[in-house]
């Protein structure tokens, strides 16, 4: 059917999700990224424009992307 599948799985990405899970507290959200450099929202869309703008035979199926500091989805090396 000439139809591309992808995922893309981020790991921890600062945006208002952190504020938004934390009912508007800032204080609070900001101390999620304290200690260690978090993907931005702008890693995700490059990426996103990456698997998009392959040549028709390519399919990008899964992509697992995370900071060299995320080890997995609940370990984060925070200096």
């Amino acid at each position: 059917y000439n139809i591309r599948v992808g995922a893309v799985n981020p790991g921890m990405v600062e945006t208002e999700f952190s504020e938004v899970r934390f009912k508007g507290d800032s204080e609070k959200a900001d101390k999620v990224y304290q200690g260690f450099k978090p993907l931005q929202a702008e890693d995700i869309a490059d990426i996103i424009h990456f698997v998009v703008t392959r040549p028709y035979h390519v399919n990008i199926a899964d992509l697992v992307v995370m900071s060299v500091d995320q080890a997995s989805s609940t370990v984060v090396n925070k200096q």
